[in-house]
């Protein structure tokens, strides 16, 4: 199996786009492709962790639909630019200053 860099996963969905997709999808259409994604991922939680069951025929696979909502998240960062690996460590620091204490001190946590 392959390890990706997120910079390399940006590199290969945007090959991928120019090679077979013919050109990326408008933001707008992969910001509606990306809430459809994101809703089947809620299905598969929703059977799998929560109280609904799989339909007959239902797919269940949590890595698949967790892959689609990344590839048209990363295909929406190449296409307005966004350096995810950039953005993700910005997010990280930025975290780790606001809540390095409130999560440590939160007694509904520590249950």
């Amino acid at each position: 199996m392959q390890s990706l860099t997120i910079h390399r996963a940006q590199q290969l969905v945007d090959e991928w786009i120019h090679r077979y997709g013919v050109r990326y999808f408008s933001e707008l259409t992969n910001m509606a492709c990306l809430t459809e994604e994101v809703g089947e991922l809620a299905r598969v939680i929703a059977r799998k962790y929560g109280d609904q069951s799989f339909k007959t025929g239902e797919k269940s696979d949590l890595g698949e639909e967790m892959a689609d909502v990344l590839w048209v998240l990363i295909c929406l960062a190449n296409q307005t630019g966004v350096d995810l690996n950039e953005e993700l460590l910005k997010s990280i620091d930025k975290k780790t200053k606001r809540d390095s204490n409130r999560h440590i001190e939160n007694p509904k946590l520590r249950a």
